[in-house]
């Protein structure tokens, strides 16, 4: 099989990405649509995450936040986001740069993404309990397959059923095996 010298995978993790970036934005601005709310998974040891180190201890490898009520201050730049929640009763201001992004899921419509690390493997989540109120665990690996097989002569859709009701797109999707 010949080499991908243009990287596809790379590109449509951005472009994926850029849609994370593209509703967490609309959201800033004109707060959540009816019962539209999400989960974002991230890698709290990523570079550019801030988060106070007591979150740190307590998520040493993965947090998945939820917003939805109780949120405040939601900015979101070309490269990251910040954003106000409350853990134990304790407010927090966290910063997250798209590229640590493991998932995105938006329960209400069942969708989402997950990501693949800069080294390829296939994402899978954390075992870490969920901070109280303002965060879920991440999902488990049945909700976010680490891969799609495709077939050549019959490729699959972008989007498949998964269990628990969830679509999630898989970049597996648009490379060439």
């Amino acid at each position: 099989m010949p080499e991908d010298h243009i990287r596809y995978d790379l590109l449509a993790q951005a472009a994926l990405r850029g849609v994370v970036r593209t509703v967490l934005a609309d959201a800033a601005k004109n707060g959540l649509p009816g019962e539209h709310h999400f989960k974002v998974t991230f890698a709290t040891g990523a570079p550019g995450v801030r988060l106070s180190e007591r979150l740190r201890q307590q998520y040493p490898q993965a947090m998945t936040i939820v917003l939805q009520h109780q949120f405040w201050d939601l900015t979101v730049r070309d490269e990251a986001f910040d954003v106000g929640l409350s853990f134990g009763g304790i407010a927090e201001k966290l910063t997250v740069p798209f590229a640590a992004v493991m998932a995105f899921v938006d329960p209400a419509v069942q969708f989402g993404f997950q990501f693949e690390p800069a080294g390829g493997e296939a994402v899978t989540g954390a075992e870490e309990k969920a901070p109280e109120k303002a965060a879920a665990p991440p999902a488990p690996p049945a909700q976010l397959p680490a891969e799609v097989k495709t077939e050549p002569s019959a490729p699959e859709p972008a989007k498949q059923p998964q269990p628990g009701g969830a679509e999630v797109v898989s970049l597996d999707r648009f490379r060439k095996k």
